[in-house]
């Protein structure tokens, strides 16, 4: 048993020596110490030995599997230095390349508008005031001066989320953020029910229609809604602060104009204009040939919301309007379709 074991030492470490890549190496690990191996029968075979000859063929078969263990990480070594080695002297490596570039991640182009226009609204002393997104249509409509069945109503196509047995009083996804106008007033209102607080705010927040989705609709939108009350707030306080959004958004040289409009929670209401910033009002396919881009829906808040909000319209006043984000980026990078914000296509984010 001794002999067959300096034989089987012998004939590994003469193989080992042919053996020059990471396949080979793996087969000859097979072949001479995997279960199946020589040296390894020998170990199966101890049972069978007497009591004196076992220890003495135990160790000896030990002694024979370190050895070749022992060869087996030496030759392992040599053999990858020598892969190392080749690979140096006959590849090529060339440092003139250009490095690949790592795609870092980025704000959608939505978000970044939006928070451009709180920023701007901020400096100019308005506070962000967050509403949630699931309302009741009491207080989505009819505290906005939209009492059931009224004709305005089919402006706005709602999802409703729960009918149910609540009457006209459903739940729905908001149409549009004015439903915070209530919220904050009454918050506001609740801190000094004889002297309400004056309020500057702005209201961001995405919306929810059910239109049908084209080039120019879509079913979610982003609005940003501003709402001042106070004492002696006049339509002129209102032109002021938005004429001054427009410059600080489109440069001070900005032209802007006011045309009358309706909505139900303002009174009087009105859109503004903003001059076409693609063609400087010369006209263009982008303003139509008019010259000029509408960016806004505005109004002083109507006597019947300030009552509902918790304020005396008798001693207070406010104004309020509704701006679109995306309709901005719409308009000044002459995007013709609305769906590209929310398709999630790549080549269309990256641009922002």
């Amino acid at each position: 048993m001794l002999d067959k074991l300096n034989e089987i030492e012998k004939a590994a470490l003469d193989s080992l020596q042919s053996v020059n890549d990471q396949a080979a190496l793996e087969a000859w690990r097979v072949a001479n110490t995997g279960r199946s191996s020589p040296l390894m029968l020998v170990f199966a075979e101890l049972g069978k030995l007497s009591k004196e000859e076992r220890p003495v063929i135990g160790q000896a078969a030990n002694r024979v599997k370190v050895a070749l263990e022992a060869a087996l990480t030496e030759r392992a070594e040599a053999v990858k230095n020598a892969a190392l080695a080749k690979s140096l002297e006959e590849e090529h490596l060339d440092v003139t390349l250009p490095g690949r570039t790592r795609h870092i991640g980025r704000l959608h182009p939505s978000t970044q508008q939006l928070r451009r226009v709180l920023s701007i609204l901020a400096e100019m002393g308005f506070q962000v005031y967050t509403s949630r997104e699931v309302e009741t249509d009491e207080i989505n409509f009819q505290l906005l001066n939209f009492p059931p069945h009224h004709p305005a109503r089919e402006m706005q196509d709602s999802f409703y989320v729960e009918a149910g047995d609540r009457g006209d009083n459903p739940i729905l996804m908001r149409t549009h953020t004015s439903p915070g106008q209530i919220r904050a007033m009454r918050e506001f209102a609740a801190m000094n029910p004889e002297n309400p607080p004056a309020i500057r705010i702005a209201l961001p927040g995405m919306c929810f229609r059910y239109e049908q989705i084209t080039a120019r609709s879509e079913i979610q939108f982003n609005q940003v809604e501003g709402l001042a009350v106070g004492e002696n707030i006049t339509f002129a306080d209102l032109k002021g602060t938005l004429i001054e959004f427009a410059h600080r958004m489109f440069g001070q040289r900005a032209r802007t104009r006011f045309r009358a409009s309706y909505f139900p929670f303002t009174e009087p209401s009105a859109e503004m204009d903003v001059e076409c910033f693609v063609c400087g009002g010369k006209g263009c396919q982008v303003c139509k040939n008019s010259g000029w881009l509408e960016i806004l829906g505005c109004g002083m808040v109507h006597p019947v919301v300030l009552q509902n909000g918790g304020y005396d319209p008798k001693r207070y006043s406010g104004f309020a309007w509704g701006m679109g984000p995306e309709r901005q980026l719409m308009l000044r990078y002459k995007i013709e379709d609305i769906r590209y914000f929310w398709g999630n296509d790549v080549r269309f984010l990256e641009q922002f």
